[in-house]
């Protein structure tokens, strides 16, 4: 079986923000909350339907989401299914011909990042929550 290489093509840059958003349960509104005074809900959804975000404003919503900005700038849902999908229909790995999964050998435990990324996600909602709950009292 070979793999061939994806042609380039952009990458959707407000769906990427959408998905690690939604991810990490956190909701468009709360999102335009931290973003500041000139952001809200509306213009958080017409920001995720953009190809190409300003690099200025992708890097403060990478800094609040907690993912580096390449993440969001450089993730392909096409190309992560294509691997996964390789992988897992072909349990021979020494005939695979891609090199990023022909030598993976992970050096950590899946379960523990997994159980990582949720304590992370909990902490996150969790920080939200206070920081709404601070805003109520405020008003």
């Amino acid at each position: 079986m070979t793999i061939e290489n994806p042609t380039p093509k952009n990458i959707h840059q407000g769906r990427n923000i959408k998905r690690f958003r939604e991810m990490l349960g956190i909701k468009q509104e709360a999102l335009a909350w931290e973003l500041g005074e000139d952001w809200n809900q509306k213009k958080i959804s017409l920001l995720e339907q953009k190809d190409q975000v300003e690099d200025k404003v992708l890097e403060k919503i990478a800094e609040i989401l907690k993912v580096p900005a390449e993440a969001i700038k450089n993730f392909d849902d096409e190309l992560a299914i294509n691997v996964i999908s390789n992988t897992i229909n072909n349990n021979d790995n020494a005939t695979m011909t891609n090199p990023a999964v022909l030598n993976y050998q992970p050096s950590f435990n899946p379960v523990d990042k997994m159980v990582e990324l949720y304590e992370r996600m909990l902490q996150q909602q969790k920080e939200m929550i206070d920081k709404l709950e601070r805003l109520i009292e405020s008003k």
